[in-house]
């Protein structure tokens, strides 16, 4: 691993830049050299068409211009690439400075309301965890990615994920040509389209007619071949008109089949290159291993039988070639062009499915990779056996960050959960790190069970479930208040804490739309049956009458709370976990300084 990532970015990005200049340069020099050859190309052709000069002095300008024309489209194809790197390595330093929000994709899509946890912890939108880290350019990648942040692994599945990511963090160089398989973006491959191409039943049938169609076509060939030799024609019509009589009833079905096979076509060759720097890689680690043998189980190398079926389109396109058009429709190329898709389908089409998971797996990893790269003081987590807590679930983090807040930004606490303790009441006034502190908690353990590491100086977990009630809302358009949709995602979580793994439930400000007498009833009964079923979690406050929850829930509990100080104009914080519960509210003496009148009764 390089031991300054920033700096190994600004060098690569440096040399990018120059790159990109060098080409564009050499880009306007060799635009303006095919314009004058055309140019001298066309007054050699006027000449030899007005004068005695011999139309083979137009060889050369012609072989001139075709050699520049080959070598213009290999430039322009690097000084792409050398654009597209300059973009990666400028959004990779944006993360590392803590300036990537609105850099990359949203993950807008797989947001979920009814999610226990994922719109509290920020997992998705603008600023959110997946847009730090994902760098996945497919539908497939952004979906494991997705996937691997809202549902918890197995531990043996996440050790597993860390080997994979570990092995790829320092290979910048395949990051880079990941970066740019030609082709790859969220937008261009349409999954569930394509998986209904690769996996429909065959729409020709039966087999034999293929055959029936190589036996006239090979008739109307030999036809051909004996009018040049005998000079006798009528054996050509006779083929041609059996051709015609086998081709015509399906042309339809064909032209369909051969339309239709274009878009996925397309599709799987913007997957190629992904699943080829797959293939070619030389892999130690299980879950890489895993993903190219998964590729090997077609008994082809997928990004050959991608070629195959890229090589079906283009023979197609052929088709609509002025030229060649007669001698498509003279050997009824669409029709066995079509046989021939139809035969990729059966021996390949049953192996789209698995491509497309292997290549989203293969993103996400390296999305994981790249994060792990970008943030060398980021540990990777230590998984516990749920049997070491007894049923009950553990969490002990250590200068525990949250990754989300710019590091100038960001101050770090140890929390503690489990056995001996598994609740924290948290104390504070508003604005005072409170609900920072349960989100904190919430997305390491979402990291941690991803796979990825953790912002933190150390952290040993249990397998964890996770669900909060951090961002609750009313909604008008099903009439829920604020209230009744908390206790909805209480009765959620009380469900998920008799269930297994245990839950990490993080709770703000609890019950605080009701009144005092039922908010502290209420609270100690959710409180006591979470515990009472192993759960373990933090609960926050700025009602001092609920610290006293923690005396009736016994040692399982402990108080905490974040001070602040309040100068006559302004709230100071340090957002640092204190032990105890919070013993004095600067509520009052802030409402006076911003000019409310506000007396004691």
């Amino acid at each position: 691993m390089h031991p300054d990532p920033a700096a190994e970015y600004r060098g690569r990005l440096t040399h990018w830049r120059a790159r990109f200049e060098s080409l564009s340069a050499t880009d306007a020099r060799l635009a303006a050299a095919r314009l004058i050859v055309f140019a001298a190309t066309l007054a050699l052709a006027f000449a030899a068409w007005r004068t005695t000069l011999s139309a083979w002095f137009l060889v050369v300008p012609v072989a001139a211009f075709g050699a520049i024309a080959v070598r213009h489209d290999v430039v322009i194809r690097a000084r792409a690439a050398a654009s597209a790197l300059i973009g990666f390595y400028e959004r990779g330093l944006a993360r590392i400075e803590d300036r990537w929000i609105g850099t990359g994709r949203t993950g807008d899509q797989f947001r979920d309301a009814s999610h226990p946890g994922a719109d509290d912890l920020d997992l998705f939108g603008r600023g959110s965890l997946f847009e730090l880290l994902s760098l996945a350019r497919t539908r497939s990648g952004e979906r494991a990615m997705a996937s691997w942040l809202t549902a918890a692994a197995e531990p043996s599945i996440v050790t597993t994920r860390q080997a994979g990511v570990r092995e790829l963090t320092a290979a910048l160089d395949l990051r880079e040509q990941l970066s740019l398989a030609p082709g790859l973006s969220g937008d261009a491959v349409h999954e569930a389209e394509l998986l209904a191409w690769a996996e429909a039943p065959p729409a020709l049938s039966p087999p034999w007619l293929r055959f029936a169609a190589l036996a006239l076509t090979a008739l109307t060939l030999a036809s051909l071949v004996t009018w040049y030799v005998t000079g006798v024609e009528t054996l050509v019509y006779v083929a041609i008109a059996a051709q015609s009589a086998f081709a015509l009833p399906y042309a339809r079905k064909v032209e369909r089949l051969l339309h239709v096979a274009s878009g996925p076509a397309r599709e799987l060759s913007a997957l190629s290159e992904a699943l080829a720097l797959l293939e070619r890689e030389s892999f130690t680690s299980a879950p890489l291993v895993a993903l190219q043998t998964e590729l090997r189980q077609s008994g082809v190398r997928s990004s050959v039988a991608i070629a195959r079926l890229r090589r079906l389109s283009e023979m197609h396109d052929w088709q609509h070639n002025l030229i060649f058009t007669g001698v498509a429709l003279l050997l009824m190329w669409s029709t066995h062009l079509a046989w021939a898709l139809e035969a990729w389908r059966r021996r390949y089409g049953r192996h789209v499915r698995v491509w497309l998971r292997v290549v989203g797996d293969f993103e996400a990893l390296a999305s994981l990779s790249a994060y792990a790269y970008e943030h060398p003081a980021d540990p990777f987590p230590e998984l516990l056996p749920l049997e070491e807590s007894a049923g009950t679930g553990r969490f002990e983090g250590f200068g525990l960050g949250h990754p989300l807040v710019p590091a100038a930004r960001m101050t770090r606490n140890d929390v503690r959960l489990g056995p001996e303790c598994q609740l924290l009441v948290v104390s504070g006034s508003n604005m005072s790190g409170k609900s920072t502190l349960l989100r904190t908690v919430g997305v390491n353990v979402v990291l941690a069970q991803a796979g990825a590491p953790v912002r933190a100086q150390s952290l040993r977990l249990s397998p964890l479930a996770v669900g909060a009630t951090l961002r609750i809302q009313d909604s008008l358009q099903e009439g829920r208040s604020r209230f009744y949709a908390e206790i909805s995602r209480i009765s959620l979580l009380a469900t998920m804490a008799a269930g297994r793994p245990p839950l990490l439930f993080l709770l703000d400000e609890l019950f605080h739309g009701t009144n005092s007498h039922d908010r502290l009833v209420g609270a100690a009964g959710v409180l006591r049956t979470l515990l009472d079923r192993g759960a373990i979690g933090l609960v926050t406050t700025h009602d001092l009458a609920l610290t006293a929850i923690v005396d009736a829930l016994g040692p399982r509990a402990a108080n905490v709370h974040f001070e602040d100080s309040f100068d006559g104009q302004d709230m100071h914080f340090d957002y640092l976990m204190k032990p105890g519960p919070v013993t004095k509210s600067n509520a009052l003496a802030l409402m006076r300084a911003v000019g409310l009148d506000v007396k004691e009764p």
